[in-house]
C-alpha cells in the first residue's frame, strides 16, 4: 500500500524529469525576460511561431482512443482559444493517420517512451491526458514536470492519494490543472446552477441523479479491468451523477451510504456493475444516486420547496433537454461540450478567468467515490464527509 505522496512518486520514478524541468525553466525564464521589451512593441502575430494560430494555445492529446477521435479532436477544430497541436500515441498507424487528417507536423508527434521530450516543444501549451484511469497520475505528473498545463480526463485518478500527487506536481511546476468535466461548461449545467442559486422556487429539498449505460459484447475492454480502470460504473459514469447531485443542490454532501449489486456477474467479473447511493447535505436536503454499466439512465431531477426542474437527457454528448414544473422548456443551441470545456480552460490560462473544473473538484469527487466504496464494504454504513466548499465552482 502507498504510504504517502513522496514515496508514491518515487516508486513510479516520477523524479526522472526534475533535472530537465529546472533546465527548461531557467531557459524559458531567460528567454522571456530578454523578449519582453521586444514583444511590447510588436503585433501579437509577429511575436509567435508562424505555424501556430494567433492567440490560440496548442493542445496535445495523450491517447488517441474513441473519445479523442470522436469528441476532442473535432471539438478542437472549432475552438476559438486552443487548437490540436500534437499527439501522443503508441500506435504507428495512428501517427500517420492523425498527421494527415489534422496537419500535425512530425516534430509534434510523440510516443509514450519519448513523451518527456515534449518539454522542449513551445508549440504545445496544454497536455490532455486521455488514457486509462490508472495511467492518469503518471502522465499528468510528467506533463507538469515538462512545464505544460494539464487537462486530466475524468475520473482524475484511481485514488485520493494520486489526486494529491497530481495537484502537488502542477503546483510545484507552476502550471494550471483541470479535470475533463465537460458538463461544467455546458449551458444546461449553468442554468441549473442559476436556478439553485437564485432560489426562485425556494430551497432544494431533494435531488436525484442517474448516469448509466448498457455495456454489451466486450468483457475484455479496459473499463472492465480494475487494474486499468480502478473501478467500474462508479468511476466511469458515477462521477457524472456525483457532479450533478452537487450542482443540483449547490453544496457538497456531508455523508453518503451506498449499495452495490450485479445481475450479470459473468460479464462484470472485476468491476462494479450497479451502485446506488444516498447523500445528505448541510441544508437538510437529501439525494439519491444511481449508476450502472447495465442500464440506460441519464437524468437529473432537482426538487425545490415550490417546484422542480429536470434535465433529461442530462449527461449526453448531444443536445440536452430540460423542463420546469411550471411548463417552461430549457433549451440552448447545440454546441460541442468538449470544445466549450477546452476553450474555457484556455481562457483560464490566458486571462485568469474561472477554472470551471479545477483539480480540487476531481479530488473531491474521488473522496466521495472512496466513501461510497467504503460504505458498500461495510454493509451500507453511513460514511461522514467533511468537504466544506471543496471543488464548488459557482
Amino acid at each position: 500500500m502507498i504510504k504517502n505522496i513522496r514515496s508514491f512518486k518515487k516508486d513510479l520514478k516520477y523524479t526522472i524529469m526534475s533535472t530537465i524541468s529546472r533546465r527548461i525553466f531557467n531557459k524559458k525564464l531567460s528567454q522571456a525576460m530578454a523578449g519582453t521589451t521586444l514583444l511590447a512593441g510588436m503585433p501579437l502575430a509577429c511575436g509567435m511561431d508562424s505555424n501556430k494560430p494567433v492567440e490560440k494555445l496548442g493542445v496535445a492529446l495523450v491517447g488517441l482512443g474513441s473519445y479523442s477521435k470522436g469528441q476532442l479532436a473535432p471539438g478542437l477544430l472549432n475552438a476559438t482559444d486552443c487548437y490540436l497541436a500534437g499527439i501522443v500515441t503508441g500506435t504507428a498507424a495512428k501517427e500517420k493517420q492523425w498527421m494527415q487528417e489534422y496537419a500535425i507536423p512530425k516534430e509534434n508527434v510523440y510516443n509514450y517512451e519519448n513523451f518527456d521530450e515534449i518539454a522542449t516543444n513551445d508549440a504545445i501549451d496544454i497536455v490532455y491526458v486521455v488514457l486509462p484511469n490508472s495511467m492518469h497520475a503518471d502522465f499528468c505528473i510528467r506533463a507538469a514536470k515538462a512545464g505544460k498545463h494539464v487537462i486530466c480526463e475524468k475520473p482524475m485518478a484511481v485514488s485520493v492519494l494520486e489526486c494529491d500527487a497530481i495537484i502537488e506536481a502542477c503546483t510545484e511546476a507552476g502550471v494550471k490543472l483541470s479535470v475533463g468535466y465537460r458538463m461544467q461548461s455546458d449551458p444546461y449545467t449553468q442554468e441549473i446552477k442559476r436556478l439553485v442559486r437564485e432560489k426562485s422556487d425556494g430551497d432544494v429539498y431533494y435531488v436525484s441523479s442517474d448516469a448509466a449505460y448498457l455495456s454489451l459484447g466486450n468483457p475484455d475492454q479496459w473499463r472492465l479491468n480494475k487494474k486499468l480502470s480502478g473501478g467500474g460504473a462508479l468511476l466511469n459514469m458515477g462521477v457524472y451523477a456525483i457532479q450533478s447531485s452537487i450542482y443540483g443542490t449547490g453544496m457538497n454532501p456531508i455523508s453518503v451510504s451506498a449499495q452495490e449489486f450485479s445481475t450479470r456477474p459473468e460479464y462484470f467479473k472485476d468491476t462494479d456493475e450497479t451502485i446506488t447511493a444516498q447523500m445528505q447535505f448541510p441544508s437538510g436536503a437529501v439525494g439519491n444516486l444511481f449508476t450502472s454499466h447495465n442500464a440506460n439512465a441519464n437524468r437529473l431531477l432537482v426538487s425545490f420547496e415550490h417546484g422542480w426542474v429536470e434535465l433529461n437527457p442530462c449527461h449526453s454528448y448531444a443536445a440536452l433537454a430540460g423542463r420546469t414544473s411550471d411548463g417552461k422548456e430549457i433549451k440552448f443551441p447545440p454546441q460541442s461540450q468538449q470544445m466549450q470545456q477546452m476553450d474555457d480552460f484556455a481562457k483560464h490560462i490566458k486571462t485568469g478567468s474561472v477554472n470551471m473544473a479545477p483539480g480540487e473538484m476531481g479530488k473531491r469527487d474521488m473522496i466521495i467515490c472512496e466513501a461510497i466504496y467504503q460504505s458498500i464494504k461495510e454493509g451500507g454504513k453511513t460514511i461522514p464527509l467533511d468537504l466544506g466548499s471543496m471543488g464548488i465552482v459557482s
